[in-house]
């Protein structure tokens, strides 16, 4: 088990890659209007219709659970710790367990949620995080970035331009094997950690609550909605459910 101190030092690093982060995205946030909006081209100044809403609250809880850890660090004299011993210099464990995380992130943000099925991706980065972070293993954070690397190269390579964003669900499904591929790996030769055999449940439910909250309860903007998932989702929804209850 490492020193305390020390895994507060990396939280310390950490949480200010998350607060700069955080606070990119919310800066580039404000260039959505979140008041006097149009929606099917009518104006108006409800707030709750605005597509900025759903980015404002993900990256402000971001922001808060950032300041939160950054605190925690700080009262454990992890923050101390940090700039006295690491200066600027950080030990090799560090450096592999903050590019892997940065990779992960970059490629999450930059490749897959624009292009791939806000599910299905969402669904590797819970499951490559959980399986990478938990326990501190240096080779899983190493697999786990690595796997998710091959997802957004994959994206990144065939449809970078925007307008490729939404053509065939190829990487779609690349995403998803790979997915049912870190799944079946960890439950293989991990089983015995609990963290891991909740992780494809956590996985698949929490970006499909998330989803389906925006879509149809907030009525707010998806990201790629004729995602491989999300396309049939919207239809069975409009045609098969939406008829039934128009009916009662």
């Amino acid at each position: 088990m490492e020193d305390k101190t020390a895994l507060r030092a990396r939280d310390f690093w950490t949480s200010l890659i998350l607060i700069a982060t955080s606070a990119f995205f919310l800066w580039q946030t404000t260039d959505i209007p979140l008041f006097d909006t149009q929606t099917g081209g009518v104006t108006s100044g409800d707030w709750y219709n605005s597509a900025a809403v759903v980015p404002y609250g993900i990256f402000g809880l971001m922001l808060l659970c950032a300041l939160g850890l950054l605190a925690i660090s700080i009262k454990d004299g992890g923050a101390e710790r940090a700039l006295r011993g690491a200066g600027i210099g950080w030990e090799r464990a560090e450096l592999i367990r903050m590019g892997c995380i940065a990779i992960i992130l970059f490629f999450y943000i930059f490749a897959l949620v624009p292009r791939v099925d806000f599910t299905i991706c969402s669904a590797l980065l819970i499951s490559a995080l959980i399986y990478g972070f938990h326990g501190g293993h240096h080779r899983r954070m190493i697999v786990a970035a690595s796997v998710f690397s091959a997802a957004g190269l994959y994206a990144f390579l065939l449809h970078f331009p925007q307008s490729e964003w939404a053509k065939p669900h190829d990487d779609d499904w690349v995403t998803l094997a790979l997915w049912v591929g870190l799944t079946i790996y960890t439950l293989v030769y991990h089983r015995d950690e609990y963290a891991i055999r909740i992780a494809p449940i956590m996985a698949v439910l929490v970006p499909l609550v998330l989803v389906l909250a925006m879509a149809f309860g907030f009525r707010q903007n998806v990201p790629n909605r004729s995602g491989l998932l999300f396309k049939q989702i919207e239809y069975h929804y409009y045609v098969t459910l939406k008829p039934l209850w128009a009916q009662k």
